[in-house]
């Protein structure tokens, strides 16, 4: 909590507030800690600040929403209507983060975006490094097609993804251009994606325990 609020006081200082800024909590403090470390990140105006709590805890959305102006984002660990329906009546977030596949594909989405429009919560989908080409083509398709849609994570393609799916959607000065094939527009090179082969292992990020040792949720 500490080494971030000295991070962003560094950074507006030296590049002011013309730079927008995020930070993703990751859900790695307790209720009470998420309370206070939001509040004091009210001071450098952050685009927002996302997932201060994991799913389960959401109900202390009311105690942040309440003491402070930081615009919240929270979802990519959502699943059902459920979790997200009485945050977003409630109008305790900002910034809707779910991961499209997760809940159920474009369907489920296009419900999602009408009820947050509804009481102006914004998109702003989940768009990690381990998610296709495709899924991000479909975040950006949705995202050019309604109004309450707000930013977009994207990771930059590297050579063999561009050629594993063609059609990939790539960035120009800060923007993200579909492709104008039909549909989704990304397609699958299916021969050249065998040569590779699936990491098995298991992922680092995944291993973030608290300084008892007990592992973390990631």
């Amino acid at each position: 909590m500490r080494s971030v609020i000295e991070l962003f006081t560094y950074l507006r200082k030296n590049i002011g507030y013309e730079v927008h800024l995020l930070h993703d909590i990751h859900e790695r403090l307790t209720p009470n800690q998420a309370l206070q470390f939001v509040k004091q990140m009210e001071q450098f105006k952050p685009y927002f600040i996302e997932d201060p709590l994991p799913p389960h805890q959401t109900e202390w959305l009311a105690q942040i929403r309440s003491q402070c102006a930081t615009p919240i984002a929270i979802g990519e660990l959502f699943n059902n209507p459920m979790e997200w329906r009485a945050i977003v009546e409630k109008r305790q977030l900002d910034y809707m983060r779910v991961h499209i596949s997760q809940i159920g594909g474009i369907t489920p989405a296009l419900k999602l975006i009408s009820l947050c429009d509804n009481y102006g919560v914004r998109m702003a989908w989940h768009g990690p490094q381990d998610m296709t080409p495709i899924g991000h083509s479909v975040n950006l398709h949705l995202n050019i097609a309604f109004a309450n849609s707000a930013i977009q994570e994207w990771d930059a393609p590297n050579d063999n993804i561009r050629q594993a799916f063609p059609g990939t959607i790539e960035a120009e000065r800060g923007y993200l251009y579909p492709s104008d094939k039909p549909g989704i527009g990304v397609d699958l090179d299916v021969d050249f994606a065998r040569r590779f082969e699936l990491d098995w292992g298991v992922q680092e990020w995944t291993q973030s325990r608290t300084p008892s040792g007990v592992i973390h949720t990631p």
